[in-house]
């Protein structure tokens, strides 16, 4: 039987996330590992409350986050970075359930996203997989 994820998109740069599930849903069938859930949320801050209430469930097996944290002009995304990424391993550790951390950044600039958006996303589903 395949294991199951769900997949938690920042939709503050939809449009790159975008290219990124399509590469992670291609991985995922790669990886018999069954998309059982996906959902879009305003950005990096919101990631991990909306991660914990898939993890919580029974049929949820891991979880996979795309987004993307770009540089600003304030320290801003650096210091979210820094949250977001501590409350998701916690969150491992907690239901000890792997989540493939595919966010690009913090401090990614524009013109690095690009060649960065299927890579990270494949690397995110294949950690997952190993984990399993």
């Amino acid at each position: 039987m395949s294991n199951q994820i769900a997949i938690i998109l920042g939709s503050f740069h939809k449009t790159s996330v975008e290219e990124m599930l399509s590469e992670a849903r291609i991985t995922a069938k790669e990886c018999d590992l069954k998309i059982i859930a996906e959902q879009w949320v305003p950005g990096s801050m919101e990631k991990p409350l909306a991660l914990k209430r898939f993890l919580i469930r029974n049929d949820v097996d891991a979880a996979i986050a795309l987004g993307i944290i770009e540089k600003g002009e304030t320290k801003h995304g650096l210091v979210m970075g820094h949250a977001v990424i501590n409350a998701i391993v916690q969150l491992q550790l907690e239901f000890m359930k792997p989540i493939g951390l595919g966010i690009l950044g913090p401090d990614v600039q524009p013109s690095q996203i690009p060649p960065r958006l299927k890579p990270h996303a494949r690397n995110a589903v294949m950690a997952v997989k190993s984990m399993l």
